[in-house]
């Protein structure tokens, strides 16, 4: 596999590094932080102008065409940035059910609206009991003339305090946990029945708990086959995991960063710590655990494009379990180098370990896609 980058890549690795730097630093996440829904509208419309928000989506859609190698170059400057915006919730996710399973129709009605900024969308997908089980779904779409009836709940669905619409599995036929008779849903997000409760998340981002109750959706609301949409469910989800390996890898290599200043600056007996050569072992160490999530996050990027399903789960399985051992001791490492003021609130560092946190444990920690690995082929 040939790993590097072409110039028209390394054009756009320059351009979002870029932009970011000049508007995303920790104060001003701090202010945009306290924007309603816990973001900023400027900076999505930065993006928006910048063609990031159209990357993934073909040219006939009014995108740009690109693959899983520019998602992966803006999600690493996003968990660099630490960026707030829902970039994974619109773009990645729900825009993947668009581009992967939507027609024409739903294409032309809602693709436009993420390339140009002005709508945004969220993945409503967990359920009280449901941990990391796609195929354990509650929530009910029933069949009422040519439309659907949606009723249940969804847990912390990213972004669903403030998106325009919901993508919503909902189950259509069969037992709760079978893999037939899963569907998804468009839902708008004012449609009459449509609860949520907002809150911000640990990491800084906001998420949402939703109750559908008794929701009416009409025909062209389904993506897909509303029966058999498991096999789609899967693929955009992994999706979403090879963008939160790259965010984590952008994340850790700043939090490295970040910790070697410190080291250099912070003094004890006279001299910088980073001098103390137990010190810059551990900063080694982490250097190492960083390498090794990068080269599978690289991996996982490119097994988005393999063929055999059972090979792309297993190999994004296999970046997510390296993605979590190498977070954790990334961010365990800095904390601890930083020594107190790693745990307030005031220092950055804190909040990568954070988000780290929160990406090991969205679509499956270590230890589920540990399990998955070594169930080997077929584990989907």
């Amino acid at each position: 596999m040939d790993f590097d980058l072409t110039e028209e890549q390394r054009l756009l690795k320059e351009s979002v590094d870029g932009l970011l730097e000049n508007s995303y630093d920790f104060d001003s996440r701090k202010k945009y932080a306290k924007e309603n829904g816990g973001w900023s509208k400027t900076v999505w419309s930065k993006l928006a102008e910048q063609g990031l928000l159209g990357l993934p989506f073909s040219e006939e859609d009014g995108g740009f065409g690109a693959g899983a190698v520019e998602t992966m170059i803006v999600m690493e400057a996003l968990g660099r940035a630490l960026v707030l915006e829902p970039y994974l919730a619109t773009v990645v996710l729900c825009g993947g059910f668009l581009r992967r399973g939507g027609s024409a129709a739903q294409k032309a009605a809602h693709i436009p609206g993420i390339i140009d900024g002005s709508k945004t969308f969220a993945f409503a997908q967990l359920e009280k009991n449901s941990r990391y089980d796609l195929a354990d779904v509650a929530t009910t779409a029933k069949k009422k003339g040519d439309g659907w009836i949606i009723d249940g709940e969804k847990f912390v669905v990213l972004n669903g305090e403030t998106a325009d619409t919901f993508i919503v599995t909902a189950r259509t036929k069969g037992g709760q946990r079978d893999r037939n008779g899963v569907g998804v849903f468009l839902v708008p997000a004012n449609a009459k029945g449509v609860s949520k409760k907002g809150y911000p998340t640990q990491d800084g981002l906001h998420a949402a708990d939703v109750t559908f109750t008794g929701v009416e959706v009409g025909a062209d609301a389904a993506i897909g086959d509303p029966e058999n949409a498991l096999p789609l469910i899967e693929q955009v989800v992994d999706d979403a995991r090879i963008a939160l390996c790259a965010e984590a890898v952008g994340a850790m290599d700043e939090s490295l960063k970040t910790t070697g200043e410190y080291i250099k600056t912070r003094k004890q007996f006279g001299v910088p710590i980073g001098s103390f050569q137990v010190l810059q072992h551990r900063a080694a160490d982490m250097f190492v655990a960083l390498e090794q999530a990068r080269s599978m996050a690289m991996f996982a990027t490119m097994a988005s494009d393999f063929d055999k399903a059972d090979e792309r789960a297993n190999a994004v399985a296999a970046a997510k379990v390296q993605i979590g051992k190498s977070g954790k001791f990334v961010g365990q490492q800095a904390i601890q180098l930083h020594g107190g003021i790693g745990m307030t609130m005031e220092a950055k560092i804190g909040h990568y370990f954070k988000r780290l946190t929160m990406i090991e444990n969205t679509f499956g920690d270590a230890d589920y896609h540990l399990a998955r690995v070594s169930d080997g082929p077929g584990l989907v």
